[in-house]
Protein backbone atom coordinates (compact mmCIF):
# COMPACT_ATOMS: atom_id res chain seq x y z
CA UNK A 1 0.00 0.00 0.00
CA UNK A 2 1.03 3.40 -1.17
CA UNK A 3 1.54 6.21 1.66
CA UNK A 4 -0.05 9.02 1.08
CA UNK A 5 2.30 12.23 0.38
CA UNK A 6 2.12 14.37 3.03
CA UNK A 7 0.09 17.42 3.55
CA UNK A 8 0.97 20.58 3.06
CA UNK A 9 0.67 22.40 6.07
CA UNK A 10 -1.66 25.50 6.37
CA UNK A 11 -0.53 29.42 7.10
CA UNK A 12 -1.15 29.20 10.67
CA UNK A 13 0.72 25.83 11.35
CA UNK A 14 4.01 27.39 9.73
CA UNK A 15 3.25 30.69 11.66
CA UNK A 16 3.16 29.00 14.42
CA UNK A 17 6.16 27.22 14.08
CA UNK A 18 7.69 30.31 13.29
CA UNK A 19 6.91 32.05 16.91
CA UNK A 20 7.93 29.13 18.54
CA UNK A 21 11.57 29.39 16.49
CA UNK A 22 11.75 33.29 17.07
CA UNK A 23 11.36 32.70 20.99
CA UNK A 24 14.19 30.50 20.72
CA UNK A 25 16.32 32.79 18.47
CA UNK A 26 15.89 35.37 21.08
CA UNK A 27 17.92 33.50 23.23
CA UNK A 28 20.95 32.55 20.99
CA UNK A 29 23.96 33.57 21.21
CA UNK A 30 25.97 35.03 18.38
CA UNK A 31 28.52 32.29 18.26
CA UNK A 32 25.50 30.14 17.54
CA UNK A 33 23.83 32.40 14.91
CA UNK A 34 27.28 33.01 13.31
CA UNK A 35 28.26 29.30 13.39
CA UNK A 36 23.95 28.19 11.38
CA UNK A 37 24.99 31.31 8.90
CA UNK A 38 28.32 29.66 7.96
CA UNK A 39 26.60 25.81 7.97
CA UNK A 40 23.53 27.49 5.08
CA UNK A 41 26.63 29.41 3.22
CA UNK A 42 27.87 25.55 2.65
CA UNK A 43 24.94 24.05 2.25
CA UNK A 44 24.25 26.26 -0.73
CA UNK A 45 27.81 25.93 -2.07
CA UNK A 46 27.63 22.03 -1.61
CA UNK A 47 24.17 21.85 -3.48
CA UNK A 48 24.94 24.39 -6.25
CA UNK A 49 23.91 22.06 -9.07
CA UNK A 50 20.57 21.73 -7.64
CA UNK A 51 19.94 25.18 -6.91
CA UNK A 52 20.70 25.77 -11.04
CA UNK A 53 18.32 22.87 -11.93
CA UNK A 54 15.39 24.55 -10.14
CA UNK A 55 16.18 27.90 -11.42
CA UNK A 56 16.84 26.88 -15.19
CA UNK A 57 13.20 25.49 -14.16
CA UNK A 58 12.14 28.56 -13.23
CA UNK A 59 13.80 30.56 -16.22
CA UNK A 60 12.58 28.49 -19.06
CA UNK A 61 8.74 28.63 -17.55
CA UNK A 62 9.51 32.41 -17.48
CA UNK A 63 11.02 32.71 -20.93
CA UNK A 64 8.43 30.56 -22.37
CA UNK A 65 5.43 33.03 -20.88
CA UNK A 66 6.46 36.33 -22.48
CA UNK A 67 8.61 37.39 -19.28
CA UNK A 68 10.36 40.75 -20.08
CA UNK A 69 13.81 40.43 -20.35
CA UNK A 70 14.97 42.70 -16.82
CA UNK A 71 12.82 40.39 -15.01
CA UNK A 72 14.43 36.95 -16.12
CA UNK A 73 17.58 38.58 -15.47
CA UNK A 74 16.27 39.17 -11.84
CA UNK A 75 15.17 35.59 -11.73
CA UNK A 76 18.39 34.00 -13.14
CA UNK A 77 21.30 32.38 -11.07
CA UNK A 78 24.41 31.26 -12.49
CA UNK A 79 26.80 29.47 -9.98
CA UNK A 80 28.89 33.05 -9.26
CA UNK A 81 25.47 34.38 -8.16
CA UNK A 82 25.07 31.50 -6.06
CA UNK A 83 28.31 31.59 -4.81
CA UNK A 84 27.49 35.12 -3.98
CA UNK A 85 24.64 34.17 -1.99
CA UNK A 86 26.70 31.97 0.22
CA UNK A 87 29.49 35.13 0.46
CA UNK A 88 26.47 37.28 1.53
CA UNK A 89 25.69 34.87 4.36
CA UNK A 90 29.44 34.65 5.61
CA UNK A 91 29.30 38.25 4.97
CA UNK A 92 26.40 38.96 7.54
CA UNK A 93 28.50 36.45 9.95
CA UNK A 94 31.48 38.72 10.51
CA UNK A 95 29.61 41.62 11.20
CA UNK A 96 28.61 43.05 14.88
CA UNK A 97 25.33 40.78 16.35
CA UNK A 98 22.68 44.41 17.54
CA UNK A 99 20.69 41.79 19.46
CA UNK A 100 21.42 43.50 23.40
CA UNK A 101 23.20 46.56 22.53
CA UNK A 102 22.62 49.57 24.42
CA UNK A 103 21.24 51.88 22.34
CA UNK A 104 21.16 54.76 25.08
CA UNK A 105 21.20 54.64 28.96
CA UNK A 106 21.22 56.55 31.90
CA UNK A 107 20.94 56.53 36.19
CA UNK A 108 18.28 58.78 37.08
CA UNK A 109 18.11 60.92 40.04
CA UNK A 110 16.13 58.38 41.92
CA UNK A 111 19.02 55.55 41.44
CA UNK A 112 16.86 53.57 38.39
CA UNK A 113 19.31 52.59 35.88
CA UNK A 114 17.52 53.00 32.56
CA UNK A 115 18.54 51.16 29.22
CA UNK A 116 16.99 50.99 25.91
CA UNK A 117 18.24 47.56 24.23
CA UNK A 118 17.93 46.39 21.03
CA UNK A 119 16.02 43.47 20.82
CA UNK A 120 14.20 41.53 17.89
CA UNK A 121 11.33 41.97 16.18
CA UNK A 122 9.83 38.19 16.35
CA UNK A 123 8.68 36.76 13.55
CA UNK A 124 9.66 38.98 10.08
CA UNK A 125 7.45 38.27 7.26
CA UNK A 126 8.87 39.07 3.28
CA UNK A 127 6.72 39.62 0.23
CA UNK A 128 9.14 39.63 -2.72
CA UNK A 129 9.38 39.55 -6.44
CA UNK A 130 11.66 37.26 -8.70
CA UNK A 131 14.92 37.49 -7.10
CA UNK A 132 15.74 34.14 -5.13
CA UNK A 133 19.30 35.67 -3.88
CA UNK A 134 16.55 37.81 -1.75
CA UNK A 135 16.00 34.49 -0.19
CA UNK A 136 19.39 33.77 1.11
CA UNK A 137 19.68 37.55 2.20
CA UNK A 138 16.57 38.04 3.82
CA UNK A 139 17.25 34.49 5.62
CA UNK A 140 20.36 35.42 6.62
CA UNK A 141 19.79 39.30 8.07
CA UNK A 142 16.73 37.84 10.04
CA UNK A 143 18.41 34.82 11.50
CA UNK A 144 21.36 36.79 12.99
CA UNK A 145 19.33 39.40 14.42
CA UNK A 146 17.45 36.80 15.85
CA UNK A 147 14.00 36.94 13.96
CA UNK A 148 12.28 33.93 12.30
CA UNK A 149 11.30 34.84 8.58
CA UNK A 150 8.58 33.73 6.61
CA UNK A 151 9.16 34.12 2.73
CA UNK A 152 6.81 34.54 -0.06
CA UNK A 153 8.59 34.92 -3.11
CA UNK A 154 6.64 35.32 -6.62
CA UNK A 155 5.87 31.60 -7.89
CA UNK A 156 8.28 32.02 -10.56
CA UNK A 157 10.85 31.79 -8.70
CA UNK A 158 9.07 29.19 -6.86
CA UNK A 159 11.25 26.06 -7.23
CA UNK A 160 14.29 28.12 -6.85
CA UNK A 161 12.88 29.72 -3.75
CA UNK A 162 12.16 26.29 -2.53
CA UNK A 163 15.64 24.42 -2.96
CA UNK A 164 17.60 27.43 -1.46
CA UNK A 165 14.68 27.23 1.74
CA UNK A 166 15.83 24.22 1.69
CA UNK A 167 19.36 24.01 2.25
CA UNK A 168 18.86 27.38 4.59
CA UNK A 169 16.70 24.98 6.73
CA UNK A 170 19.46 21.86 7.01
CA UNK A 171 22.14 24.20 7.46
CA UNK A 172 20.25 25.95 10.50
CA UNK A 173 19.03 22.81 12.64
CA UNK A 174 22.94 21.05 11.12
CA UNK A 175 24.46 24.01 13.65
CA UNK A 176 21.63 23.29 16.19
CA UNK A 177 19.67 26.43 15.43
CA UNK A 178 15.55 25.94 14.27
CA UNK A 179 14.82 24.96 11.19
CA UNK A 180 11.71 26.57 11.08
CA UNK A 181 13.28 29.97 11.44
CA UNK A 182 13.20 30.21 7.71
CA UNK A 183 9.90 29.06 6.20
CA UNK A 184 8.12 29.46 2.64
CA UNK A 185 4.70 30.60 3.11
CA UNK A 186 2.49 27.79 1.63
CA UNK A 187 0.36 28.09 -1.05
CA UNK A 188 0.18 30.20 -4.42
CA UNK A 189 -1.08 33.34 -6.05
CA UNK A 190 -2.19 36.12 -4.37
CA UNK A 191 -4.38 34.46 -1.22
CA UNK A 192 -1.19 32.97 0.09
CA UNK A 193 0.20 36.53 -0.18
CA UNK A 194 -2.96 38.13 1.52
CA UNK A 195 -2.93 35.14 4.76
CA UNK A 196 0.60 36.67 5.66
CA UNK A 197 -0.78 40.43 5.62
CA UNK A 198 -3.67 39.51 7.24
CA UNK A 199 -1.63 37.74 10.12
CA UNK A 200 -1.28 40.76 12.75
CA UNK A 201 -0.50 39.10 15.84
CA UNK A 202 1.39 36.32 14.44
CA UNK A 203 3.49 37.94 12.49
CA UNK A 204 5.03 41.27 13.93
CA UNK A 205 6.70 43.32 10.82
CA UNK A 206 6.31 42.68 7.04
CA UNK A 207 8.66 44.20 4.34
CA UNK A 208 7.62 43.99 0.67
CA UNK A 209 10.50 43.99 -2.04
CA UNK A 210 9.58 44.59 -5.40
CA UNK A 211 7.98 46.81 -7.72
CA UNK A 212 5.89 49.49 -7.37
CA UNK A 213 2.33 47.19 -7.69
CA UNK A 214 3.25 44.98 -5.25
CA UNK A 215 4.81 47.68 -2.70
CA UNK A 216 1.68 49.59 -2.85
CA UNK A 217 -0.81 45.68 -2.54
CA UNK A 218 1.08 45.16 0.71
CA UNK A 219 0.92 48.65 2.22
CA UNK A 220 -2.68 49.24 0.85
CA UNK A 221 -3.91 45.89 2.02
CA UNK A 222 -1.83 44.97 5.16
CA UNK A 223 -2.81 44.85 8.81
CA UNK A 224 0.33 43.81 9.88
CA UNK A 225 3.16 46.59 10.25
CA UNK A 226 4.89 47.11 6.90
CA UNK A 227 8.35 49.04 6.56
CA UNK A 228 7.64 49.87 3.28
CA UNK A 229 10.76 49.72 0.69
CA UNK A 230 10.44 51.97 -2.60
CA UNK A 231 11.07 51.65 -6.30
CA UNK A 232 13.74 53.72 -7.14
CA UNK A 233 13.34 56.42 -10.32
CA UNK A 234 16.85 57.39 -9.35
CA UNK A 235 18.70 61.29 -11.26
CA UNK A 236 21.98 61.72 -11.60
CA UNK A 237 22.51 65.89 -11.83
CA UNK A 238 25.62 66.98 -13.73
CA UNK A 239 26.42 70.54 -12.91
CA UNK A 240 28.51 73.35 -14.27
CA UNK A 241 30.95 73.28 -11.94
CA UNK A 242 31.11 69.03 -12.85
CA UNK A 243 34.28 67.29 -14.05
CA UNK A 244 33.20 65.63 -16.66
CA UNK A 245 35.17 62.68 -17.76
CA UNK A 246 34.15 62.33 -14.04
CA UNK A 247 30.73 62.77 -14.69
CA UNK A 248 30.47 60.79 -17.93
CA UNK A 249 32.20 57.84 -15.96
CA UNK A 250 29.51 58.32 -13.49
CA UNK A 251 26.66 58.20 -15.74
CA UNK A 252 27.62 55.10 -17.44
CA UNK A 253 28.37 53.71 -14.39
CA UNK A 254 24.83 54.56 -12.68
CA UNK A 255 22.85 53.43 -15.63
CA UNK A 256 24.62 50.76 -17.56
CA UNK A 257 26.12 48.38 -14.56
CA UNK A 258 23.15 46.57 -13.76
CA UNK A 259 20.06 48.30 -15.47
CA UNK A 260 17.57 46.17 -14.07
CA UNK A 261 17.66 46.78 -9.98
CA UNK A 262 16.23 49.74 -7.94
CA UNK A 263 19.76 52.13 -7.53
CA UNK A 264 20.32 52.18 -11.38
CA UNK A 265 20.02 55.98 -12.45
CA UNK A 266 16.77 56.53 -14.73
CA UNK A 267 17.07 60.05 -14.81
CA UNK A 268 19.60 62.44 -16.55
CA UNK A 269 19.69 66.25 -15.90
CA UNK A 270 22.04 68.60 -17.11
CA UNK A 271 22.86 71.70 -16.04
CA UNK A 272 22.47 74.39 -19.17
CA UNK A 273 26.04 75.76 -19.32
CA UNK A 274 26.69 71.74 -20.54
CA UNK A 275 24.17 71.71 -23.11
CA UNK A 276 26.18 72.23 -26.14
CA UNK A 277 29.81 71.13 -25.04
CA UNK A 278 29.10 67.95 -22.78
CA UNK A 279 25.77 67.12 -23.21
CA UNK A 280 26.52 65.32 -27.32
CA UNK A 281 28.94 63.59 -25.81
CA UNK A 282 27.79 61.60 -22.70
CA UNK A 283 24.26 60.59 -25.29
CA UNK A 284 26.67 59.17 -27.61
CA UNK A 285 28.70 57.27 -24.76
CA UNK A 286 24.94 55.82 -23.47
CA UNK A 287 24.40 55.11 -26.95
CA UNK A 288 27.38 53.60 -27.53
CA UNK A 289 26.71 51.36 -24.20
CA UNK A 290 23.34 50.16 -25.83
CA UNK A 291 21.13 53.07 -24.08
CA UNK A 292 18.37 54.36 -25.47
CA UNK A 293 18.26 58.34 -24.62
CA UNK A 294 14.35 59.65 -24.62
CA UNK A 295 15.21 63.61 -23.88
CA UNK A 296 13.65 66.63 -23.84
CA UNK A 297 12.90 69.33 -26.40
CA UNK A 298 16.48 71.06 -25.90
CA UNK A 299 18.13 66.82 -25.40
CA UNK A 300 16.22 65.80 -28.56
CA UNK A 301 17.42 69.07 -30.75
CA UNK A 302 20.92 68.95 -29.49
CA UNK A 303 21.64 65.00 -29.69
CA UNK A 304 18.76 63.53 -32.43
CA UNK A 305 17.03 61.25 -29.14
CA UNK A 306 14.05 59.64 -28.69
CA UNK A 307 11.62 62.74 -27.84
CA UNK A 308 10.34 62.27 -23.93
CA UNK A 309 6.99 62.33 -22.78
CA UNK A 310 5.40 62.85 -19.38
CA UNK A 311 5.41 59.19 -18.58
CA UNK A 312 9.49 59.13 -19.12
CA UNK A 313 10.14 61.34 -15.97
CA UNK A 314 8.77 59.24 -13.73
CA UNK A 315 9.54 55.93 -15.01
CA UNK A 316 11.77 53.16 -13.77
CA UNK A 317 12.56 51.64 -16.17
CA UNK A 318 14.92 48.60 -15.30
CA UNK A 319 16.38 48.77 -18.59
CA UNK A 320 18.73 50.07 -21.13
CA UNK A 321 16.96 53.84 -21.17
CA UNK A 322 17.50 56.73 -19.67
CA UNK A 323 15.11 60.13 -19.50
CA UNK A 324 17.25 63.01 -20.09
CA UNK A 325 16.18 66.95 -19.62
CA UNK A 326 18.11 70.12 -19.66
CA UNK A 327 18.02 72.53 -16.55
CA UNK A 328 18.61 76.07 -16.24
CA UNK A 329 20.49 75.58 -12.65
CA UNK A 330 20.39 73.67 -9.32
CA UNK A 331 17.63 75.03 -8.24
CA UNK A 332 15.89 73.81 -11.44
CA UNK A 333 17.25 70.45 -11.20
CA UNK A 334 16.01 69.80 -7.28
CA UNK A 335 12.51 71.08 -8.59
CA UNK A 336 12.75 68.28 -10.96
CA UNK A 337 14.00 65.89 -8.55
CA UNK A 338 10.77 66.77 -6.04
CA UNK A 339 8.06 66.43 -9.01
CA UNK A 340 9.72 62.65 -9.89
CA UNK A 341 11.90 61.19 -7.46
CA UNK A 342 10.88 58.34 -5.44
CA UNK A 343 12.53 58.85 -2.88
CA UNK A 344 15.46 56.16 -3.12
CA UNK A 345 18.80 57.73 -4.63
CA UNK A 346 19.76 61.12 -6.21
CA UNK A 347 22.78 62.23 -7.23
CA UNK A 348 24.84 65.25 -7.94
CA UNK A 349 28.42 65.47 -9.91
CA UNK A 350 29.84 68.63 -9.33
CA UNK A 351 33.52 70.20 -8.32
CA UNK A 352 31.46 73.25 -6.35
CA UNK A 353 31.16 72.40 -2.16
CA UNK A 354 28.35 74.80 -2.00
CA UNK A 355 26.23 73.32 -5.01
CA UNK A 356 26.88 69.93 -3.14
CA UNK A 357 25.48 71.31 -0.03
CA UNK A 358 23.06 72.87 -1.31
CA UNK A 359 21.73 69.98 -3.24
CA UNK A 360 22.11 67.35 -0.15
CA UNK A 361 19.97 69.76 2.24
CA UNK A 362 17.10 70.51 -0.20
CA UNK A 363 16.97 67.30 -1.80
CA UNK A 364 14.76 64.47 0.27
CA UNK A 365 15.45 61.09 -0.26
CA UNK A 366 16.78 58.23 1.28
CA UNK A 367 20.67 58.68 0.03
CA UNK A 368 22.18 61.74 -1.53
CA UNK A 369 25.12 60.47 -3.53
CA UNK A 370 28.04 63.43 -3.94
CA UNK A 371 30.17 62.88 -7.15
CA UNK A 372 29.63 58.92 -7.16
CA UNK A 373 27.25 56.36 -9.28
CA UNK A 374 23.83 55.48 -7.68
CA UNK A 375 24.68 52.24 -7.61
CA UNK A 376 26.45 52.79 -4.50
CA UNK A 377 22.78 52.23 -2.65
CA UNK A 378 23.42 48.53 -1.41
CA UNK A 379 23.98 47.41 2.19
CA UNK A 380 27.08 45.31 0.94
CA UNK A 381 28.58 48.64 -0.62
CA UNK A 382 27.73 50.27 2.90
CA UNK A 383 29.19 48.01 4.78
CA UNK A 384 26.09 46.47 5.99
CA UNK A 385 26.26 43.03 4.61
CA UNK A 386 23.30 41.72 2.42
CA UNK A 387 20.71 43.73 3.03
CA UNK A 388 16.64 43.47 3.37
CA UNK A 389 15.94 46.23 1.26
CA UNK A 390 15.81 50.08 0.29
CA UNK A 391 13.20 51.68 3.10
CA UNK A 392 11.98 54.67 1.41
CA UNK A 393 9.83 55.37 4.41
CA UNK A 394 10.77 57.80 7.22
CA UNK A 395 9.79 56.09 10.37
CA UNK A 396 12.41 53.58 11.89
CA UNK A 397 14.01 52.61 8.99
CA UNK A 398 15.45 54.40 5.97
CA UNK A 399 17.68 53.55 2.87
CA UNK A 400 19.89 49.82 3.01
CA UNK A 401 18.06 48.38 5.65
CA UNK A 402 20.55 46.10 7.54
CA UNK A 403 20.89 44.20 10.93
CA UNK A 404 20.00 46.79 13.04
CA UNK A 405 17.00 48.54 10.97
CA UNK A 406 15.62 44.48 11.57
CA UNK A 407 15.82 45.04 15.52
CA UNK A 408 13.21 47.01 17.91
CA UNK A 409 14.10 47.76 21.42
CA UNK A 410 13.20 47.23 24.78
CA UNK A 411 13.62 49.79 27.65
CA UNK A 412 15.58 47.85 30.52
CA UNK A 413 14.88 49.20 34.33
CA UNK A 414 16.56 47.88 37.10
CA UNK A 415 16.38 49.26 40.76
CA UNK A 416 16.92 48.45 44.15
CA UNK A 417 13.68 48.68 45.72
CA UNK A 418 12.28 52.06 44.15
CA UNK A 419 8.08 52.85 44.46
CA UNK A 420 6.59 55.46 43.01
Amino acid sequence: MTAAAPTEPTFGEVALRAREAAHQLAQATRASKDAALHAMADALVVATDAVLTANAADVEAAVAGGTPGALVDRLRLDADRVAAMADGLRQVAGLPDPVGEVVRGSTLANGLELRQVRVPFGVVGIIYEARPNVTADAAGICLKSGNAVLLRGSSSARRSNAAVVDLLRSGAAAAGLPADAVQLVPGEGHEAAKELMRARGLVDVLVPRGGAGLIRSVVEESTVPVIETGVGNCHVYVDAAADLDRATAIVLNAKTHRPSVCNAAESLLVHADLAETWLPRVVAALQDAGVTVHGDPTVAALAGVVPATDDDWGREYLSLDIAAAVVPDLDAAVRHIRTWSTGHTEAIVTGSQDAARRFVAQVDAAVVVVNASTRFTDGGEFGFGAEIGISTQKLHARGPMGLPEMTSTTYVVTGDGQVR
